[in-house]
């Protein structure tokens, strides 16, 4: 339910009202607004009738039903974009976001070399994985913490922020400590004990939809961590599963429009997991901007041949400065800025 408060209540009775919404069972998510605050209600769909009667108290001018399953990552319960702040950088606002790096830290010198170069070519967030889930058991794993120190190291010298994985709900507060943004991997979609966990992290989270996962499911997953008290939640597409064999997975360009339709929150897109293949990475760059994606996630590897993961889907340094070059125009084109 959503509880739509008179443009002159007080905070007394918003106070309220976010009482009784507890005594009632539900978790109170309120949003203030410039003009009126709006309170959602959330719990078991099955005491509905019981929150029509906050239309009864002081300050209140509706109770509305929220008809999507996903309620707090719904427009209906927020029509206005989220814009999420980190450090100065915007994600979701004017600027089409780009987050680059490689897909492992391997080393210190080949991290921040590679943070000097993209943030040079134009880069505003730098992205490496320092716990790696990987399909074979034997594949390089990661390196741990020892790659969080690393990363961190290239934020304070490059003066880049940084985003990694997170795999295990232990390793929470770990990873916590060293980055700026959060990852949670195709892989951990519906990992409901890991999502849960970061519903109560104060960092954003960016969340990859499942190779199999639909749209409604994706935001499901989403709506976990929301439900659990973290509203700073950005939606990543990465290609889906389906009997294609050309490209590692298939880019879902028409869930960019079906998102920012149904969701307030930011949306951004990896080119690179979604081809699987460098040369891929361009065009389907250029149209995931076109059709309105806030950012995008591109791995860069100094020397892809001998990347230690994900090679064949990274750019080297020069092809991507060529792109944010090329990219300059769909972004313009598309009303956003770069």
């Amino acid at each position: 339910m959503i509880i739509v408060m008179n443009a002159g209540a007080t905070k007394e009775e918003i106070a309220e009202v976010e009482k009784k919404i507890k005594n009632l069972g539900y978790k109170s998510h309120p949003i203030y607004g410039i003009e009126r605050t709006v309170i959602g209600a959330i719990g078991d769909e099955r005491g509905k009738a019981r929150l029509q009667s906050l239309s009864v108290l002081q300050g209140v001018e509706s109770v509305v039903p929220i008809l999507k399953p996903y309620k707090l990552a719904s427009k209906q319960f927020k029509p206005q974009k989220t814009v999420i702040s980190v450090k100065d950088i915007e994600i979701g606002g004017d600027k089409v976001i780009i987050i680059a790096g490689p897909c492992s830290v391997e080393s210190k010198e080949q991290l921040m070399e590679t943070a000097k170069a993209v943030k040079e070519a134009g880069a505003h967030i730098l992205r490496g994985g320092a716990f790696k889930p990987r399909t074979s058991p034997y594949s390089f794993q990661g390196m741990e913490e020892e790659g969080l120190k690393i990363l961190a190291e290239a934020r304070d010298k490059i003066g880049l922020p940084i985003i990694t994985e997170v795999m295990n709900p232990e390793d929470v507060d770990l990873i916590a400590r060293y980055v700026d943004i959060m990852q949670v991997g195709a892989r951990n979609i519906q990992n409901f004990s890991l999502l849960k966990r970061l519903g109560s992290v104060k960092k954003p989270i960016l969340l990859k939809r499942g190779m199999m996962t639909t749209v409604q499911e994706f935001l499901m997953s989403a709506e976990y961590i929301l439900s659990e008290g973290n509203s700073q939640v950005i939606l990543c597409e990465r290609g889906i599963r389906t009997f294609e064999t050309a490209t590692r997975n298939t880019l879902d360009l028409s869930c960019i429009p079906v998102l920012r339709e149904e969701t307030h929150l930011p949306v951004i897109v990896d080119p690179s997991h979604a081809t699987g293949n460098w040369h891929y990475v361009a065009p389907m760059s250029k149209a995931s901007v076109a059709a309105g994606a806030d950012g995008l996630m591109i791995e860069v590897h100094l020397k892809p041949e001998e990347a230690f993961s994900d090679g064949s889907q990274s750019l080297k340094p020069d092809n991507f400065t060529i792109l944010l070059e090329e990219l300059k125009p769909f972004i313009i084109a598309a009303g956003r800025k770069f």
